[in-house]
């Protein structure tokens, strides 16, 4: 069994693996952090039936099967697809590329992101003391610099916390859109589906135990952050 660990650990195939699941962490992360608060905003603040569609798109992956999701994106970006087609025009391919996992990731963890923050910025407190730093002559950008960000930040990375969690072991989306091909698109999630579709369960007992101490890396490091945050 020893060996078999051993083996498994210096294939290339597993280096890989753990390589793409790491960038597509780190890409899902930075998307998290640009698109999250300000979707958190707009559903905390804002009414509307724009507004209540967006959202109800935006947490369709809390409640809608992954593989089934990802069928519907695959008729999206595919190149038959209303949106893939125009991006095959201009020679962009996203299905079956790393940046269709990376996408699926995205996907998957937004919602887990957005929901902690809009909590927070629903809170009627914290809107009264927007109010009074509006009052005392704050414009907005220092109202949110000053105010909201501080008084949300734990939020914002406990929503990093659940979002990079999901997204390191998303298997559904991915396989619908980006495929399960090996050094191209196959993540560690994907790694572990091999290893017990061919009965490797030595193989797929290792992985999983790398995958495991990938998740409590990043649950550390999200955990000191958000007491740094908490601190200040």
């Amino acid at each position: 069994m020893t060996e078999s660990w051993l083996s498994a650990l210096k294939s290339p195939e597993l280096i890989f693996a753990v390589m793409l699941t790491a960038k597509t962490c780190l890409v899902a992360g930075a998307g998290f952090l640009v698109l999250a608060p300000p979707l958190a905003w707009l559903f905390a603040r804002r009414e509307g039936v724009g507004v209540r569609a967006l959202s109800f798109f935006v947490t369709l992956p809390l409640v809608f099967p992954p593989v089934a999701l990802g069928y519907l994106l695959l008729l999206l970006i595919g190149r038959s697809g209303p949106l893939g087609g125009m991006l095959d025009a201009v020679g962009i391919s996203i299905v079956f590329t790393p940046w269709a996992v990376y996408l699926a990731a995205f996907i998957a963890g937004l919602p887990l992101v957005i929901r902690p923050i809009q909590g927070a910025l629903a809170s009627e407190q914290l809107k009264a003391l927007e109010f009074a730093a509006r009052v005392h002559g704050a414009p907005p950008l220092t109202v949110y610099r000053k105010v909201t960000l501080p008084l949300v930040r734990g939020q914002i990375l406990s929503g990093l916390l659940l979002g990079i969690s999901r997204a390191s072991g998303e298997v559904g989306i991915t396989m619908m859109v980006g495929g399960n091909i090996s050094d191209r698109t196959n993540t560690l999630s994907l790694e572990i589906w091999n290893a017990v579709s061919r009965a490797d369960f030595d193989v797929a007992t290792t992985l999983c135990l790398l995958l495991s101490a990938f998740t409590l890396l990043i649950f550390i490091v999200l955990d000191r952050l958000q007491r740094r945050a908490g601190a200040l």
